[in-house]
């Protein structure tokens, strides 16, 4: 993430997603949106520690440095779809995983905390591939669903398109009163929205990382 401006870009990506983030929350009064965010760089800590309000979302700035301890990160994720501090019925949380390279501690470990937990296999998980360097099966067992690939974004133009449909579309199907379930259901329930299709003009020369 230190090379070729990969990690400005996602802050980049991440602040222009913030006012459409709140405007899929405000015109649904049914779900409460809040965010949080780990960084898995030289081990895994919480870059927002707090579930904040997408109406009380500020992002603060991305550095890169380090190994990529992704099953630390995912570990920390299944302590918190625990069920407390997760309630038995809600809606189900979204999550997405953005990685440009190979993980370099236990990610199968992590991911299997994370299927353990009845809100880790209800939950709506996307995958975002920085870079032809990211592995993508990997990234594809995070995600865990046949019809649902991870999405590779090849320059800041695609990595701010697929942020915010993540954070638009998805975010609206999920937060949606449909997709509410309780414990006792098994699978996931949210249909996926299309994914917004590549532009012609981002397959060449702008194809950077």
């Amino acid at each position: 993430m230190r090379v070729d401006g990969k990690i400005q870009a996602l802050n980049f990506s991440i602040r222009e997603a913030i006012p459409e983030m709140r405007r899929v929350a405000n015109d649904n009064p049914y779900a409460d949106v809040q965010v949080r965010a780990i960084r898995f760089s030289s081990g895994a800590q919480w870059h927002i520690s707090q579930s904040t309000t997408v109406d009380s979302f500020t992002w603060t700035d991305l550095a890169a440095d380090g190994v990529t301890d992704m099953g630390k990160a995912l570990t920390m994720v299944a302590e918190e779809l625990r069920m407390p501090p997760m309630a038995e019925r809600a809606l189900p949380p979204v999550l997405v995983l953005i990685s440009d390279g190979q993980p370099t501690d236990d990610w199968a470990g992590g991911l299997r905390a994370l299927m353990d937990q009845p809100w880790g296999k209800k939950a709506v998980r996307i995958s975002i591939a920085i870079g032809e360097d990211a592995d993508d099966e990997v990234l594809q067992q995070f995600i865990g669903h046949g019809e649902i690939k991870p999405l590779h974004a090849n320059n800041a133009e695609s990595l701010v398109k697929y942020i915010k449909w993540v954070s638009t579309a998805v975010l609206q199907s999920a937060s949606s009163p449909a997709s509410q379930t309780s414990d006792s259901e098994p699978g996931m329930h949210v249909p996926i929205p299309l994914v917004p299709d590549k532009d012609s003009t981002l397959d060449s020369a702008a194809d950077v990382w």
